[in-house]
């Protein structure tokens, strides 16, 4: 690792990483100190990185490990089971509606992290499946398999009201 400077290391990665703790947190300074815990435990650790072309995955994990240590320690989110959702909505046929990057969020926050972790990475991080599974330690079917519910959350939640999709119109699809 020692061919990629801290300085390379930060420039490089600080943006990506910071999206998605701000998708994981919700809040940017929440983001913006996570952000920072990641490059600092990474810094100290940067020795224990055996292949400098897996640094990407390398920090999303770090942050994602120091994103849940914050969460066991202070429960105060309200997550919405998934298995309250019902029925999952078929797939749209209409191009996705535009939505609002707050109200998003707030459904993001919504969800577990085990759920909302590989639909960041997967839709906002452009990471693959196998990417994502090795992240979580988790079958890559466990992977599609969340992603799946997931949508179907945010499709739930996103969609118009019941009277417009009547009138033909579909949920949002472009999750």
């Amino acid at each position: 690792m020692s061919s990629l400077s801290v300085r390379e290391l930060i420039d490089s990665h600080y943006q990506p990483l910071f999206r998605y703790a701000y998708r994981l947190s919700g809040s940017s300074a929440d983001a913006e100190d996570l952000t920072q815990e990641t490059f600092g435990k990474a810094i100290q650790r940067l020795a224990q990185l055996r292949q400098a072309e897996r640094v990407k995955p390398w920090l999303f994990r770090i942050l994602r490990n120091e994103y849940l240590r914050r969460v066991r320690d202070d429960r105060r989110h309200r997550l919405t089971p998934l298995e309250q959702l019902g029925e999952i909505p078929q797939p749209a046929a209409d191009p996705p509606a535009d939505i609002d990057p707050a109200t998003l969020q707030a459904v993001l926050n919504e969800l577990d992290e085990t759920f909302r972790t590989p639909l960041i990475l997967y839709y906002f991080e452009d990471f693959s499946y196998r990417d994502i599974a090795e992240q979580m330690d988790l079958p890559i079917g466990t992977v599609m398999s969340r992603l799946a519910r997931a949508k179907a959350h945010l499709r739930a939640k996103l969609s118009p009201p019941a009277d417009a999709s009547a009138n033909g119109r579909h949920p949002p699809d472009g999750f």
